[in-house]
């Protein structure tokens, strides 16, 4: 993703921020859950759904509607 935009902070999660809500060229995405990731920090893509992203540590945020 190129451009993001942060909303405001609700919580952290391994001492990373997480948003409310995300902005990009491909409109808004709401915080939705916590990525499966391996003890290395690897999370498979394999879990997202349709109109998810994925941020580098773990969150997944789920297109606005």
């Amino acid at each position: 993703m190129n451009q993001v935009s942060f909303s405001r902070p609700i919580g952290s999660h391994l001492g990373k921020t997480i948003y409310e809500s995300i902005h990009n060229e491909d409109g808004q995405f709401v915080f939705d859950r916590i990525a499966e990731c391996d003890t290395d920090g690897c999370c498979p893509l394999d879990q997202l759904h349709k109109n998810e992203v994925m941020l580098r540590n773990g969150l997944i945020y789920k297109k606005a509607a």
